[in-house]
């Protein structure tokens, strides 16, 4: 029984240690990138748009043409389903007298200026501004919640909810493959997909801070 066994592990070993590189990668990278996805998109602690963009760069750099085709739809699909969870999650909060952790954590995300301005564009273009939010950067939270505290059903948000998530992940896919462009080794490209998506995601919030501060009261033309 023992001699059988260690026949059979000696040909699973054969079996793993003849597997391409590119399976194992592959092997790794989808389910990672749909966990991480997801989760990022329930919590957004997560820089989706940056493993997005690592995942392309990755498939880029594999000989397989249907790479990038997964990494697309295993991200859009993952952003997609955290998105619709945390609004049907969302949606038991307003429905309910006390609401729920889910719609006071997302009432903490939103500034009261962002979404103020979500309400009012959302008023303006319905759920086409899902499509906006999602591609501005900490723009899906004031978003949402505005559909949320409108009352919009959950078919109307899925409706708007899937171009905005297509979107996105053909986006950031496309920064991955500029990066992987770059350089012949893979982990090159990673490093700039990342500095772009942090540049792409820190640069906004940072020119508003500016502007608000340029714009206080005394703050030019004050200087002695």
């Amino acid at each position: 029984m023992s001699s059988k066994a260690a026949e059979l592990f000696g040909q699973l070993s054969d079996f793993v240690a003849q597997l391409p590189p590119e399976s194992t990668q592959q092997a790794v990278t989808y389910p990672s990138l749909f966990l991480l996805v997801a989760l990022g998109a329930l919590v957004p602690v997560v820089p989706t748009g940056a493993v997005v963009s690592s995942a392309a760069v990755v498939a880029f750099h594999q000989t397989s043409p249907l790479g990038l085709l997964f990494v697309f739809l295993v991200a859009s699909f993952a952003a997609f389903l955290g998105d619709v969870t945390l609004y049907w999650l969302g949606q038991r909060g307003v429905g309910s007298k006390n609401g729920s952790r889910w719609l006071a954590a997302l009432r903490d995300r939103a500034a009261p200026e962002h979404l103020e301005q979500a309400q009012s564009k959302l008023e303006d273009h319905g759920v086409a501004v899902l499509v906006l939010s999602r591609l501005v950067p900490a723009g899906r939270i004031p978003v949402m919640l505005a559909c949320l505290l409108a009352k919009m059903p959950l078919r109307s948000f899925v409706r708007g909810d899937i171009p905005a998530c297509l979107a996105w992940a053909a986006t950031y896919q496309l920064i991955g493959i500029l990066g992987g462009s770059l350089f012949d080794e893979p982990w090159k490209g990673v490093v700039v997909a990342v500095a772009l998506t942090v540049v792409l995601s820190g640069a906004p919030p940072l020119w508003r801070r500016w502007r608000r501060k340029g714009h206080r009261p005394g703050s030019s033309g004050q200087h002695a």
